[in-house]
C-alpha cells in the first residue's frame, strides 16, 4: 500500500465536489457500522412488516394525512 498520510488523504477529499464528498462520507460510516448494519436492518424489515400486519388486520387505527398535519398546525398556532 502507498505510504499516504492522513492529511493527505483528508486534503484530497476537501478537494472533491460537494457530492462525490457526500457519497466518500457515506461509504466511510457504512463502512463503520456494516457489521451492525445488517442485523438493523432485519430488525427494521420485521417491525415494518408487523405494522403493515397490524393494519391489515383492524388492530391499529390509521390516520389520514392531512388530518395529521392539520392537527400538527393547529398546535403551533397555541
Amino acid at each position: 500500500m502507498v505510504n499516504v498520510t492522513y492529511d493527505e488523504i483528508f486534503g484530497a477529499a476537501l478537494a472533491l465536489p460537494p457530492g462525490l464528498r457526500a457519497m466518500l462520507a457515506e461509504h466511510l460510516l457504512k463502512s463503520l457500522d456494516a457489521d451492525q448494519q445488517t442485523e438493523l436492518d432485519a430488525v427494521w424489515a420485521e417491525e415494518a412488516q408487523n405494522r403493515v400486519r397490524a393494519v391489515e388486520q383492524g388492530v391499529v387505527r390509521t390516520i389520514p394525512g392531512f388530518q395529521v398535519f392539520r392537527e400538527l398546525r393547529s398546535r403551533q398556532d397555541k
